[in-house]
């Protein structure tokens, strides 16, 4: 774990990424980061409406948080990122490369987190969108992949021991 300097929690909207990548963040004592604060306007006013994000409209989104990324490695300074990234290429325009930085796919069914949907709200994602988020969606093949079928701190002590492997 020693080369590792950002982790990328990602997954479908309602997944836990901002709920677990703080938790997972305070517990490595590392910075923590929402790529939600980075979409530009145009992106949050699609998303208000209902209307899923094409490549298109994540790419000057996703280049922006590729150089937080790339800031926070050549600093060496500890990054948890909580970002969709749900495509192979979002993935790969962000900058994980499975050494420095790491992608944690957080990993649950469409009715568990359908269900947890309906019991939150977001500042600018309805629930909507789920069937969208879930038909983009290309889990990652490598990476850390953890279940969320427990309470954050389950789900966060579960990376913390597969990060031991890295």
């Amino acid at each position: 774990m020693e080369d590792v300097v950002v982790l990328v929690v990602c997954g479908v909207s309602g997944a836990g990424k901002t709920t677990i990548g703080r938790l997972l963040a305070e517990r490595l004592g590392w910075d923590f980061r929402d790529a939600d604060d980075f979409h530009p306007p145009a992106n949050v006013r699609k998303m208000r409406q209902g209307t899923p994000l094409s490549d298109e409209d994540r790419t000057p989104w996703l280049q922006a948080l590729h150089a937080l990324v790339e800031q926070n490695v050549a600093a060496g300074r500890p990054l948890v990122l909580a970002c969709s990234a749900l495509k192979v290429d979002h993935r790969r325009l962000l900058g994980i490369d499975q050494h420095r930085v790491v992608s944690v796919f957080l990993d649950g069914s469409k009715a568990l987190i359908s269900a947890r949907l309906t019991s939150r709200e977001h500042a600018f994602m309805p629930s909507s969108l789920l069937d969208s988020q879930f038909e983009t969606l290309e889990p990652p093949d490598a990476g850390i992949h953890v279940a969320i079928d427990a309470a954050p701190e389950v789900v966060v002590r579960r990376i913390e021991t597969a990060l031991r492997a890295f």
